[in-house]
């Protein structure tokens, strides 16, 4: 018997008793959509996770810190971080990049609006690397004019100096437009503050330089849209340094650590160095390395495999919820199948007298249950798209966009479903296949 005619008879057969059909069919519906949105929640929590995880500084990346690592010359040299360490880290295999990271805490003033502004100097190549969302203008560049570029939340620091009036937590923002205002900049804030607080009694100290800082841009989102750096200020390190080393000369610069006598070093120390590896799978060996230099170091990696290791857990227990419902089903194929053998007895006896092969008659009754569970497949990934955009717009809607995809259904598991409802089907089919080809032809004739 021919592919063709096997198919031919198989839907026939499947189109004799359409509500039997119609209703088994309808199981494998509710079991394929049951275990396809089980597994898309899972599979939305994860990649809402690693979405927020490379909004906060992705997967390949290491943080290298030494806070108070440096302090004064009793301090172990090798515990400080200076550029001949960058050096030795950009050297270890598999690092694409290293840039120090410097801060420094400054007084921006415009008008009656004041602001205390996070300043952190990384290089050019670093702050292009880190994927950050523009808004207006562009990202600092390699040059020797230093440059702000503003993050998305930096506006709700800026408060009513004269009546004392705050912005943050409010719907309101000081009426200060970062990329066109001329921004006033206070580094040496030690000497604002005494000669703002200079009672007479000593001598006066007088007021530090004030500096107009151009605005190179302005990170993208809104003031309530947290993102990593929202709060800082970014500037090229070396601009940076510049302006620095003008403003403070012969002085200790704020942050900096100072030797015994009270007097700054020639060079710059950092307490940061920022990280990229080439790929995630060498990001603990990275860690590795720059441990056993003395300095402590985190990833993102780090959490994200336990955040994995928890996610599985959680998509096996969804998808075993869902798996019931397929199980279910399994059993309504198998009952319509030996509902179907009974009712068909007699022609099977024929079709067996006439000489037809038995592997023929089986792969009828498999290909009648793999029917049913491609069509019971198909319509359920249907209704599970249809399901998962529900919960999307639902649970956008509830969290004021905070998760955008709750439920996430790729490709791979729409082709995966399909497959795994069709074989459901004929796994569950082929015990009543078997019994069908072992039935004897004149016992089957004789049955009524």
């Amino acid at each position: 018997m021919r592919l063709i005619d096997l198919l031919r008879m198989s839907a026939s057969n499947l189109l004799r008793r359409k509500l039997r059909t119609v209703l088994t069919v309808l199981g494998v519906v509710i079991g394929t959509a049951s275990i396809v949105v089980m597994i898309s929640l899972g599979l939305g929590l994860q990649k809402s996770s690693i979405e927020q995880i490379e909004q906060s500084g992705g997967l390949t990346t290491i943080e290298v810190y030494n806070y108070g690592g440096y302090g004064d010359s009793g301090e172990e040299e090798t515990q400080k971080i200076n550029d001949a360490v960058i050096e030795t880290i950009a050297k270890i295999p598999h690092v694409e990049l290293a840039s120090p990271i410097m801060s420094i805490s400054v007084l921006a003033r415009h008008g009656a609006y004041e602001a205390y502004l996070r300043i952190k100097g990384m290089s050019a190549e670093a702050l292009h690397s880190m994927k950050i969302d523009v808004g207006e203008g562009e990202l600092p560049s390699e040059d020797d004019t230093l440059q702000f570029f503003y993050g998305n939340q930096v506006i709700t620091d800026f408060y009513n100096a004269k009546t004392n009036e705050y912005f943050y937590g409010t719907e309101e923002t000081a009426p200060v437009d970062l990329m066109n205002d001329p921004i006033f900049v206070i580094f040496d804030t030690d000497a604002y503050y005494q000669s703002q607080n200079s009672d007479g009694s000593t001598q006066p100290v007088a007021p530090p330089k004030k500096y107009i800082i151009p605005t190179c841009g302005i990170m993208a989102g809104g003031v309530e849209e947290y993102k990593e750096n929202a709060w800082y200020v970014l500037a090229d390190i070396e601009a940076l340094q510049t302006q620095l080393k003008k403003i403070f000369k012969n002085k200790v610069i704020p942050g900096q650590p100072t030797t015994k006598s009270g007097k700054p070093y020639k060079e710059i120390y950092y307490e940061e160095v920022y990280v990229r590896v080439d790929d995630m799978d060498h990001v603990q060996e990275v860690q590795q390395a720059i441990q056993e230099m003395g300095y402590d170091t985190y990833s993102n990696a780090e959490w994200m495999e336990q955040t994995q290791s928890q996610m599985a857990m959680i998509q096996m227990v969804l998808g075993g919820i869902g798996a019931v419902s397929l199980f279910v089903a399994a059993i309504g194929i198998a009952n319509t199948m030996m509902m179907s053998i009974y009712e068909r007895t007699k022609e099977i006896g024929i079709i067996k007298v006439l000489g037809c092969d038995l592997g023929n008659i089986r792969s009828m009754f498999l290909m009648e249950a793999g029917f049913i569970g491609f069509f019971g497949g198909l319509i359920g990934l249907i209704l599970s798209g249809i399901i998962s955009l529900v919960i999307n717009v639902v649970v956008k809607g509830a969290s004021e966009g905070s998760y955008a995809q709750l439920s996430y259904i790729p490709l791979w598991l729409v082709m995966i479903s399909l497959v795994f409802a069709v074989l459901v089907g004929m796994a569950a089919g082929f015990f009543p296949a078997l019994r069908a080809m072992r039935l004897s032809p004149l016992a089957a004739i004789r049955n009524e």
